[in-house]
């Protein structure tokens, strides 16, 4: 503990240390104005400002102490979100609702059934048209399909044969 409160003072004494560097760089860029300055002057002024605060805070975003604090900050937000997953994940477990990867698997199979769906009428929408082309070739012979001829169903019969039955 003692060496932990001892790196944090470190760390803001340096951070201290800079910020001090830019103040006095910014106040330095001032004294050189007088009251009737032109225009070209506090441009300067300002530019200098400007320059001594990019300068500083560059200096203070690459410094060692910036970047192991970033680089903790990111590992505990991915473990947060790592926990907060498994966490949401045993919850739907323990209610026996579906996970994401389940959910994942059902669009996949539906998305691939419609790509088959799709595929399919696309090819009797071709078919369609061919015949629509040739309309004699396809009232002289029809096409042979490797599927047996569909069973009508009774009304279909009783309207063949004349008879309703209502």
């Amino acid at each position: 503990m003692n060496s932990s409160f001892e790196n944090a003072a470190e760390n803001v004494a340096a951070f201290q240390k800079m910020w001090m560097e830019s103040a006095s760089k910014m106040v330095q860029a001032t004294l050189n104005l007088s009251p009737n300055s032109d225009p070209a002057a506090l441009r300067q002024m300002r530019s200098g400002i400007f320059q001594a605060l990019a300068q500083s805070w560059e200096e203070f975003m690459r410094s060692p102490q910036f970047l192991q604090g970033m680089k903790q900050c990111m590992e505990s937000a991915v473990s947060t979100r790592k926990m907060t997953g498994d966490f949401l994940a045993k919850v739907r477990n323990e209610m026996q609702a579906p996970s994401r990867d389940d959910i994942d698997s059902v669009m996949i199979a539906i998305r691939h059934l419609e790509t088959r769906l799709l595929d399919r009428v696309e090819t009797l929408s071709t078919q369609i048209a061919e015949l629509r082309a040739h309309p004699t070739v396809g009232k002289s012979n029809p096409p042979k399909t490797s599927q047996s001829p569909r069973r009508t169903t009774n009304g279909a019969r009783a309207r063949q044969s004349g008879t309703t039955n209502k």
